[in-house]
């Protein structure tokens, strides 16, 4: 087992609230990483076994660390590339990923999200045209979230109320030659109708749900995983890949308009409820929510209240977008208590930035 000692880094998010996050240095043995942060320095241990989704990216004269701890994405970033070799065997030794990233113009571009509702298909697609291989679909399966990214007292859930939202993990979404027109009084339409009317923005205009979109090449959802800590969670994640940063760059207008995450998430809660055959209530405002990320890269999400026929308890379904490269991913989460899960999931969200943004596959 390589042993090293690394100086200069810096780590977000920090370990504990308002903890310190450079400088920090990188004691690696056998045993696992020590993390040396702050002036006097606070270290924190944390074993192999309780480190996973290691991956080290190489950029022009940088490198990053990723790793997840206890369902949190952190980064360790380093200006330059000392001890890069030294690292790399440590992360493959300990089963990670080494990557180079190339640094241009347009690599981070702010893009947007297509997510086309419908009643049988959850989060699906209209597609009618694009390219893709074997290796975008293999990096847009591995953004979306696993286990390995949660506490040991989350499990999968196969019979979920998201699974009206969400396509099933084993469906992958391709474009296809033919277009198909959904009935006027489908989940789709509905959902549709909602959101461009709360946006503000007619059919014809509307990128998410309208005539104007583009569609992507590949996409994937991860399984509904749920627990009954914080209040009680069930959250999936979807992913999709396009061809060129460019096709989804013009989405961004449309996706920084002011109340895009509250209307996006109204429109999700339609399709929800449309698969009980209920409608959306007017009395349940949903509002914006922006997660707190520490990376590079666009994000925009939403709360909103939802009843669900035998569901005593109180929902809210929590959706949140993240935008990178040639990525754009969903959260989808039904809370018991946002309060309660909001930093939980604000994590998530830096977990699927931080793939998007270390994809070994290059913006063109």
């Amino acid at each position: 087992m390589t042993s090293l000692r690394s100086e200069d880094w810096s780590v977000r998010p920090s370990f504990v609230p308002n903890g310190p996050t450079s400088p920090v240095a990188l004691l690696i043995d056998e045993s696992g990483l020590t993390q040396l942060a702050g002036i006097p320095p606070v270290a924190w241990q944390t074993p192999w076994s309780e480190l996973t989704n290691l991956e080290l990216v190489r950029f022009s004269n940088q490198m990053a660390l990723f790793g997840t701890v206890a369902g949190v994405r952190y980064c360790w970033r380093h200006r330059e590339l000392k001890d890069f070799e030294a690292m790399r065997a440590v992360v493959l030794e300990n089963g990670g990923a080494v990557t180079h990233r190339r640094r241009r113009a347009g690599v981070f571009a702010i893009v947007g999200i297509v997510l086309l509702a419908s009643f049988a298909g959850g989060i699906a697609a209209y597609f009618n045209s694009g390219r893709a291989g074997a290796k975008e679909l293999a990096d847009v399966r591995a953004v979306n979230l696993t286990a390995k990214d949660l506490p040991s007292t989350w499990y999968t859930s196969p019979t979920s109320i998201l699974n009206y939202l969400v396509p099933p993990s084993k469906d992958v979404f391709t474009p296809t030659t033919s277009t198909t027109v959904p009935a006027k009084n489908s989940s789709f339409v509905k959902s549709a109708s909602i959101f461009q009317s709360c946006l503000g923005v007619s059919n014809a205009k509307d990128r998410v749900y309208g005539a104007a979109g583009q569609q992507p090449d590949y996409q994937v959802s991860s399984k509904v995983f749920t627990t009954n800590t914080l209040g009680g969670i069930e959250l999936a994640s979807t992913a999709q890949y396009y061809n060129t940063t460019i096709m989804v760059k013009r989405d961004t207008t449309e996706m920084k308009m002011k109340n895009f995450g509250s209307c996006f998430t109204a429109s999700s809660a339609s399709t929800i409820l449309s698969g009980f055959g209920l409608s959306t209530s007017s009395s349940n405002v949903a509002t914006n929510w922006t997660p707190k990320t520490f990376l590079r890269g666009w994000t925009s999400g939403g709360v909103v209240a939802i009843i669900v026929p035998g569901v005593g308890s109180k929902l809210q379904l929590v959706m949140a977008v993240v935008t990178s490269g040639h990525y754009e991913v969903t959260l989808s989460a039904l809370v018991g208590s946002f309060t309660k899960s909001e930093t939980f999931l604000s994590n998530l969200v830096n977990t699927l930035l931080s793939r998007t943004m270390s994809s070994t596959s290059m913006p063109v």
